[in-house]
């Protein structure tokens, strides 16, 4: 029982001996180690919200929340947690909070200096989510040249898997400041043009037929209503009659352009064969003078007649 009390006594005269002042407050190791668990429940907790919001929304069918609304409120329930987990921290360690306010202005020169970038980014993630505009699942096209799906929308950054299973972090002021085309945002289904060439003297209506005929072939293409496949000839080439295939695709096309443009193509190059349609090849026609080629003859004449 002595060495009990005496190693318990040794602890507390270890944790409380004072490390360095606060303002009027005195850091111990009891207070740092305070901190650090008040810091890593806080973000333990954030996290199992964050779950919880989501397991409950998926099992209830009464809620009226879409999925990218039940995104949003979880993860701008776990911001407020972290916030609230740092400042009962600060509190705890010994920090007024109180002269926040007087570090305010040093704050502020902070951030128009070396931290504007992080706090611009921090902002634009909470208008994102506040705002919907974009959601996890959201197939975009970004001005910078990203084009993929939306996998996470964080604090400081979006990422974006594209179809080759790249990830890519984009900044979240990209996506405020910059030009994002969201394929995906209310419409679950999407026109896209497959453009093609014919030889000249081909039957128009075979085209159409066998260009509908490939559309068809192809799973995902929309076939109903207004929304149907279609054969536009765009444009009078140099050595085809240039024609697109218009068609309404889901979303499992919509967001895999190469893919499905391949697809079509295919199914395109088939259908055509079939109907005995030529697709044709650049080609240019020669036209030589008369007087040349008697020339060239001439001399090809002599020539023969001196061997």
């Amino acid at each position: 029982m002595n060495t009990l009390a005496s190693i318990k006594q040794s602890l507390n005269d270890w944790g409380t001996i004072s490390l360095f002042q606060l303002g009027t407050s005195e850091v111990t190791l009891y207070r740092i180690f305070g901190l650090v668990f008040i810091l890593v429940f806080a973000w333990w907790a954030s996290a199992l919200l964050e779950r919880t919001i989501q397991r409950v929304a998926r099992r209830g069918n009464a809620t009226r929340l879409s999925d990218s609304g039940v995104y949003a409120l979880s993860r701008i329930l776990r911001y407020v947690l972290w916030i609230v987990g740092s400042s009962v921290g600060l509190v705890w360690l010994g920090f007024d909070l109180g002269s926040l306010a007087i570090m305010g202005g040093a704050i502020g020169v902070g951030i128009g200096f070396g931290l504007q970038n992080i706090f611009s980014n921090f902002v634009s993630g909470i208008i994102i989510l506040v705002e919907q505009t974009l959601k996890v699942g959201d197939f975009v096209d970004l001005q910078s040249g990203v084009v993929g799906t939306v996998t996470e929308i964080s604090m400081r950054y979006t990422r974006v898997t594209t179809n080759d299973s790249v990830d890519i972090i984009v900044p979240n002021s990209e996506f405020i400041n910059g030009r994002v085309t969201n394929w995906t945002l209310d419409e679950a289904v999407r026109r896209i043009h497959i453009p093609f060439g014919v030889a000249y003297g081909s039957n128009k209506d075979l085209v159409r037929e066998a260009g509908i005929a490939a559309a068809l072939t192809v799973e995902g293409t929309f076939n109903a209503d207004r929304r149907v496949p279609d054969v536009w000839l765009v444009q009078f080439g140099d050595s085809s009659l240039n024609f697109e295939l218009v068609v309404w695709v889901d979303k499992k096309l919509m967001t895999a352009p190469g893919s499905s443009n391949a697809r079509y193509l295919w199914a395109l190059e088939t259908e055509l064969g079939k109907r005995g349609i030529e697709i044709p090849f650049p080609q240019r026609d020669l036209h030589v003078r008369s007087g040349r080629i008697n020339v060239h003859l001439e001399n090809s004449s002599s020539s023969s007649q001196k061997d």
